[in-house]
Protein backbone atom coordinates (compact mmCIF):
# COMPACT_ATOMS: atom_id res chain seq x y z
CA UNK A 1 0.00 0.00 0.00
CA UNK A 2 2.86 2.51 0.86
CA UNK A 3 4.22 1.89 -2.25
CA UNK A 4 1.01 2.71 -4.20
CA UNK A 5 0.64 5.77 -2.17
CA UNK A 6 4.57 6.92 -2.85
CA UNK A 7 3.72 6.01 -6.40
CA UNK A 8 0.45 8.28 -6.76
CA UNK A 9 1.74 11.17 -4.79
CA UNK A 10 5.01 10.92 -7.23
CA UNK A 11 2.93 11.19 -10.39
CA UNK A 12 0.83 14.24 -9.05
CA UNK A 13 3.79 15.79 -8.21
CA UNK A 14 5.27 15.32 -11.42
CA UNK A 15 2.15 16.24 -13.18
CA UNK A 16 2.35 19.28 -10.95
CA UNK A 17 5.67 20.22 -11.74
CA UNK A 18 5.10 19.55 -15.77
CA UNK A 19 1.99 21.97 -15.65
CA UNK A 20 4.14 24.81 -13.91
CA UNK A 21 6.86 24.46 -16.61
CA UNK A 22 4.91 24.84 -19.41
CA UNK A 23 2.48 27.35 -18.13
CA UNK A 24 6.03 29.00 -17.44
CA UNK A 25 7.08 28.77 -20.97
CA UNK A 26 3.54 30.07 -22.44
CA UNK A 27 2.86 32.86 -20.24
CA UNK A 28 3.74 35.88 -22.06
CA UNK A 29 7.01 37.39 -22.40
CA UNK A 30 6.19 41.47 -23.68
CA UNK A 31 3.04 41.22 -20.97
CA UNK A 32 0.55 41.02 -23.67
CA UNK A 33 -2.66 38.66 -23.48
CA UNK A 34 -5.87 38.39 -25.27
CA UNK A 35 -7.27 40.47 -22.28
CA UNK A 36 -5.84 42.93 -24.23
CA UNK A 37 -8.01 42.78 -27.62
CA UNK A 38 -11.33 42.85 -27.91
CA UNK A 39 -14.12 41.53 -30.57
CA UNK A 40 -14.65 45.49 -31.74
CA UNK A 41 -10.58 46.16 -32.46
CA UNK A 42 -10.46 45.42 -36.09
CA UNK A 43 -9.04 41.54 -36.76
CA UNK A 44 -5.63 41.12 -37.59
CA UNK A 45 -3.93 39.57 -40.93
CA UNK A 46 -5.44 36.32 -42.41
CA UNK A 47 -3.24 33.54 -41.21
CA UNK A 48 -0.72 31.86 -43.23
CA UNK A 49 -2.93 28.49 -44.78
CA UNK A 50 0.77 26.87 -44.74
CA UNK A 51 0.62 27.40 -41.15
CA UNK A 52 -3.17 27.44 -39.84
CA UNK A 53 -5.00 25.53 -43.19
CA UNK A 54 -8.67 26.65 -42.61
CA UNK A 55 -12.22 26.67 -44.83
CA UNK A 56 -14.03 29.71 -44.08
CA UNK A 57 -17.82 28.97 -43.46
CA UNK A 58 -19.63 30.20 -46.43
CA UNK A 59 -17.50 27.93 -48.19
CA UNK A 60 -17.64 24.85 -45.83
CA UNK A 61 -21.87 25.83 -46.46
CA UNK A 62 -21.85 25.85 -50.37
CA UNK A 63 -20.31 22.24 -49.89
CA UNK A 64 -22.79 20.35 -48.98
CA UNK A 65 -24.65 18.84 -51.89
CA UNK A 66 -27.68 17.28 -52.38
CA UNK A 67 -30.85 16.09 -50.27
CA UNK A 68 -31.29 13.51 -47.21
CA UNK A 69 -27.35 12.93 -45.33
CA UNK A 70 -24.84 14.67 -47.11
CA UNK A 71 -21.21 14.92 -46.03
CA UNK A 72 -17.96 17.18 -46.35
CA UNK A 73 -14.65 15.61 -45.44
CA UNK A 74 -12.74 17.82 -43.55
CA UNK A 75 -9.63 15.08 -42.73
CA UNK A 76 -8.51 11.70 -44.02
CA UNK A 77 -10.68 9.16 -45.33
CA UNK A 78 -13.49 6.98 -43.37
CA UNK A 79 -12.45 4.19 -46.04
CA UNK A 80 -8.64 4.44 -45.24
CA UNK A 81 -5.99 4.03 -42.38
CA UNK A 82 -6.19 6.85 -39.86
CA UNK A 83 -8.29 9.31 -38.44
CA UNK A 84 -10.35 11.31 -40.33
CA UNK A 85 -13.35 14.05 -39.91
CA UNK A 86 -16.42 14.67 -41.48
CA UNK A 87 -19.11 17.04 -41.41
CA UNK A 88 -22.68 15.64 -42.00
CA UNK A 89 -25.73 16.97 -42.53
CA UNK A 90 -29.33 15.70 -42.05
CA UNK A 91 -32.25 17.39 -43.46
CA UNK A 92 -35.52 17.20 -41.83
CA UNK A 93 -37.03 14.11 -42.43
CA UNK A 94 -34.10 12.21 -43.68
CA UNK A 95 -32.22 9.44 -41.18
CA UNK A 96 -30.62 6.05 -41.80
CA UNK A 97 -31.72 3.03 -41.10
CA UNK A 98 -30.88 0.55 -38.16
CA UNK A 99 -27.30 -0.09 -38.51
CA UNK A 100 -23.94 -0.49 -36.71
CA UNK A 101 -20.04 0.22 -37.23
CA UNK A 102 -16.91 -2.02 -36.82
CA UNK A 103 -15.20 1.20 -35.34
CA UNK A 104 -16.02 3.45 -32.82
CA UNK A 105 -17.22 6.69 -33.86
CA UNK A 106 -17.23 10.77 -32.11
CA UNK A 107 -19.93 13.27 -32.57
CA UNK A 108 -20.23 16.46 -31.55
CA UNK A 109 -24.09 18.33 -32.75
CA UNK A 110 -22.77 21.47 -34.33
CA UNK A 111 -26.12 22.48 -34.79
CA UNK A 112 -29.72 21.53 -34.72
CA UNK A 113 -31.11 18.32 -33.19
CA UNK A 114 -30.05 15.00 -33.96
CA UNK A 115 -32.41 12.27 -33.21
CA UNK A 116 -31.31 8.84 -32.60
CA UNK A 117 -32.48 5.32 -31.18
CA UNK A 118 -30.52 2.38 -30.61
CA UNK A 119 -33.27 -0.43 -31.18
CA UNK A 120 -33.14 -2.30 -34.20
CA UNK A 121 -36.85 -1.73 -34.80
CA UNK A 122 -37.17 1.20 -37.23
CA UNK A 123 -39.99 3.88 -35.50
CA UNK A 124 -38.80 7.35 -36.52
CA UNK A 125 -41.46 8.45 -33.30
CA UNK A 126 -39.28 6.53 -30.99
CA UNK A 127 -35.97 8.60 -31.61
CA UNK A 128 -34.20 10.91 -28.56
CA UNK A 129 -33.19 14.26 -29.55
CA UNK A 130 -29.86 15.01 -29.11
CA UNK A 131 -29.31 19.11 -28.90
CA UNK A 132 -26.68 21.37 -30.52
CA UNK A 133 -23.55 21.03 -28.04
CA UNK A 134 -24.44 17.41 -27.39
CA UNK A 135 -21.40 14.73 -27.52
CA UNK A 136 -22.58 11.51 -28.31
CA UNK A 137 -20.16 8.28 -29.05
CA UNK A 138 -21.54 5.27 -31.46
CA UNK A 139 -20.18 2.06 -29.65
CA UNK A 140 -18.65 -0.23 -32.31
CA UNK A 141 -20.87 -3.36 -33.19
CA UNK A 142 -24.11 -1.84 -31.61
CA UNK A 143 -27.35 -1.20 -33.17
CA UNK A 144 -28.49 2.59 -33.60
CA UNK A 145 -29.76 5.01 -36.69
CA UNK A 146 -30.38 8.70 -36.58
CA UNK A 147 -31.54 11.53 -38.74
CA UNK A 148 -33.68 15.41 -38.47
CA UNK A 149 -36.81 15.27 -37.65
CA UNK A 150 -39.53 17.19 -39.91
CA UNK A 151 -40.22 20.75 -38.34
CA UNK A 152 -37.13 21.04 -37.49
CA UNK A 153 -33.81 22.41 -38.90
CA UNK A 154 -31.36 20.46 -40.45
CA UNK A 155 -28.75 18.91 -37.95
CA UNK A 156 -25.29 19.34 -38.30
CA UNK A 157 -22.62 16.94 -36.65
CA UNK A 158 -19.09 16.83 -36.90
CA UNK A 159 -17.68 12.78 -36.37
CA UNK A 160 -14.11 11.88 -36.04
CA UNK A 161 -13.20 8.45 -36.37
CA UNK A 162 -10.41 5.65 -37.23
CA UNK A 163 -11.02 4.31 -40.72
CA UNK A 164 -11.23 2.03 -42.32
CA UNK A 165 -14.42 2.12 -40.88
CA UNK A 166 -17.71 -0.49 -41.86
CA UNK A 167 -21.10 0.46 -41.87
CA UNK A 168 -23.82 -3.09 -41.60
CA UNK A 169 -27.13 -2.71 -42.05
CA UNK A 170 -29.00 -4.55 -39.68
CA UNK A 171 -32.98 -6.55 -39.60
CA UNK A 172 -35.21 -6.33 -37.03
CA UNK A 173 -33.38 -8.82 -34.47
CA UNK A 174 -30.35 -6.63 -34.83
CA UNK A 175 -28.64 -9.27 -36.83
CA UNK A 176 -26.67 -8.03 -39.91
CA UNK A 177 -27.95 -8.43 -43.65
CA UNK A 178 -26.15 -9.45 -46.11
CA UNK A 179 -24.06 -6.62 -48.48
CA UNK A 180 -25.96 -4.68 -50.79
CA UNK A 181 -24.49 -5.33 -53.97
CA UNK A 182 -23.57 -2.39 -56.56
CA UNK A 183 -26.16 -1.51 -58.72
CA UNK A 184 -23.91 -3.17 -61.87
CA UNK A 185 -23.46 -6.45 -60.18
CA UNK A 186 -27.28 -7.27 -59.95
Amino acid sequence: MRKVTTLVLGTIALAGIAAVAYGQGMAPQDGKSMADASVKDPKGPMPDPKNIPFIPPEKLASMFEGKGEQQIKLFGDPSKPGMYGVLIKWDPGKGSRPHMHDQDRFIYVVSGTWWVSSSPHYDPKTTYPMPQGSFVTDIKNTVHWDGARVGGPPAILELVGMGPVKTIQVDENGKPLPPRQPAAAR
